[in-house]
């Protein structure tokens, strides 16, 4: 009996600390509710797995999984484009003929009022710059191109989600690697920032058949890119045979 007597006023002060602490809780939460939001958002955003806190999948575009970190994608990008029976087809058998579609694509293009001789241009993951090549040669001088693996002079080294350049630099952008972007918000992000107002950008992407093994994503309609270009107006999209790729889509930057 004494050492029931002993314990239980120790009960009666646990019930009463729990009471109290709930009180405070109920009080802090009732006068910080902002507060109370903000630090349980940090705690659920600080607990992701590393990835998820960029990666968004729609019903029409869609993340592909397996990239436990950002490190994790940017080696298997590199693992592609550091490949050399790769590079030595894109810069031999691959040369002369992609440069040729490209330059088709771009006189469409110039003909068409969005490129013109006198623009800055970017070609988005040029890898060994066949696209910056094309540029050149249907008057465009002023093009270079942007990849994880540089390819002097064409290509200067730099991550698409992470454009080396000051905002409103170019004219028009070019990209047919949007499948590789792992964040594509942030992909179009960058290029309407570099983008000057009025600026062309132009994509060509695969709505009928899913990318290479190295895609980050799969895009089903040109939905999820109205979407993403908030600071653009889509003005036209036609059907191309871009090694692979079957459609183009041309936004504005609005002023």
């Amino acid at each position: 009996m004494e050492t029931a007597k002993t314990k239980h006023p120790t009960f009666k002060y646990l019930i009463l600390s729990l009471s109290l602490s709930f009180l405070l809780l109920f009080l802090f939460i009732s006068l910080h509710p902002n507060r109370f939001q903000a630090l349980l958002t940090t705690t659920v955003t600080e607990n992701r797995p590393p990835h998820s806190a960029f990666v968004s999948s729609t019903e029409d575009l869609k993340i592909r999984p397996g990239y436990t970190s950002y490190d994790t994608y940017i080696q298997r990008q590199l693992n592609k484009t550091l490949n050399p029976k790769l590079r030595e087809i894109w810069t031999t058998r691959d040369w002369d003929r992609k440069i040729q579609v490209f330059s088709r694509f771009f006189a469409d293009l110039k003909s068409e009022k969005f490129l013109a001789d006198s623009s800055k241009c970017l070609c988005v993951g040029a890898r060994v710059g066949q696209e910056v090549e094309a540029l050149k040669r249907v008057g465009v001088a002023d093009s270079i191109g942007i990849d994880l693996v540089p390819f002097p002079p064409l290509v200067i080294k730099g991550d698409f989600h992470n454009q080396p350049f000051d905002d409103e630099t170019f004219d028009f952008e070019f990209s047919n690697v949007f499948d590789h972007a792992l964040r594509p918000e942030k992909f179009v992000s960058e290029i309407e920032r570099t983008l000057k107002s009025d600026g062309v950008a132009v994509l060509h992407v695969s709505l009928s058949r899913r990318g290479d093994k190295y895609s980050a994503n799969d895009l089903y309609s040109v939905k999820p890119l109205v979407k993403l270009f908030r600071r653009s107006k889509l003005v036209r999209v036609r059907k191309v045979d871009g090694f692979g790729l079957d459609t183009e889509v041309v936004f504005r930057k609005t002023k």
